[in-house]
């Protein structure tokens, strides 16, 4: 019961995030910033110091490491690789569509693993479950956010970004059931956020920072980035 409560808090908090960014779509610039600083804040604040600490006791910190620059590689080519094949429209537009939809299901697999780790998490004790819980509920509304950004920004429409949000909202429990038929040691799950940290580092450095700074290079836009990173930073110090 417990857990069916927590699934829901997570697909309702994601979901606020999601409608956040749609109604406030006319400010994207101020929105893609808090949403680039979320990100980062998501990989420094929460997944590189868990996947440090799940993996202490057999990798090295290099080994992390190594894997963030796997992680950011392969999703700088293949960032590229959709770019190259980004398709026109008659006006001579390019259709950024496929890039957006990379983005997003980046973050939705993330919401995946971060359900996958609720399950895991409340399988060794009821304790552990509600820390991991409550991190994973520090920052759902900002994934709620990110996600809808991802595609809005690509030239995506109010549907699309409604459906890559369900999507993202209703990961979690996907996990959660998953965690409960599947095993995975802590050390894997360790190196699989090492590389989503790389992942996430690409996306806020090289996508949502530049395009939040594209037509609007106001302070305010950097002040928006600076504070989803503190926001992030505060509610995963607070959830641990």
């Amino acid at each position: 019961m417990i857990v069916l409560l927590i699934i829901l808090a997570t697909t309702v908090s994601t979901v606020l995030g999601g409608l956040f960014a749609i109604k406030f779509k006319d400010q994207l610039h101020l929105i893609l910033g808090l949403s680039a600083g979320a990100v980062l804040g998501v990989a420094l604040f929460d997944l590189l110091p868990e996947s440090i600490e799940l993996t202490k006791d057999i990798y090295s910190v290099q080994t992390v490491t190594i894997l963030i620059a796997v992680g950011f590689s392969v999703y700088m080519l293949l960032d590229r690789l959709f770019s190259v094949h980004g398709h026109h429209h008659v006006d001579g537009s390019e259709d950024h569509s496929n890039k957006g939809k990379l983005g997003a299901s980046a973050l939705v697999f993330h919401s995946f693993l971060d359900g996958f780790a609720i399950g895991l998490a409340f399988k060794i004790s009821p304790a552990i479950g509600w820390v991991v819980a409550l991190a994973v509920l520090s920052h759902d509304f900002s994934d709620g956010i990110n996600t809808v950004n991802m595609i809005i920004k690509n030239k995506g429409g109010r549907n699309a970004a409604l459906k890559w949000l369900s999507a993202d909202a209703l990961a979690p429990a996907l996990g959660v059931v998953a965690a409960f038929y599947l095993t995975v040691s802590g050390p894997v799950l360790g190196l699989i956020l090492s590389v989503f940290v790389g992942f996430f580092l690409y996306i806020s450095a090289s996508d949502l920072v530049p395009e939040s700074h594209h037509r609007h290079p106001a302070i305010w836009t950097s002040v928006s980035t600076i504070i989803g990173m503190a926001v992030i930073y505060l509610a995963v110090s607070f959830a641990r």
